[in-house]
C-alpha cells in the first residue's frame, strides 16, 4: 500500500507532511505504514483517496 501512496505523492508534488496536515492522519501514522509497523484502517485510507482525488483502489 505504501508504495502506491509513495507514487501518488510523488506524481502529484505532495509530501507525507501535507497529507498528514490536511487529513488529520498523524506523521507516526504514515511512519509506521512506511515501516510495516501496522497497516492502515478503511476509513484513513478514505481520507487519503479523497484527499488526493484518486479512487480508493489506486492505494490498494
Amino acid at each position: 500500500m505504501y508504495d502506491n501512496f509513495r507514487q501518488l505523492l510523488a506524481v502529484k508534488g505532495i509530501t507525507p507532511y501535507k497529507v498528514s496536515k490536511e487529513t488529520g492522519i498523524s506523521q507516526v501514522t504514515l511512519s509506521d505504514w512506511k515501516h510495516g509497523r501496522s497497516k492502515p484502517k478503511v476509513d484513513k485510507l478514505v481520507k487519503i483517496a479523497k484527499f488526493l482525488n484518486v479512487p480508493l483502489e489506486k492505494l490498494l
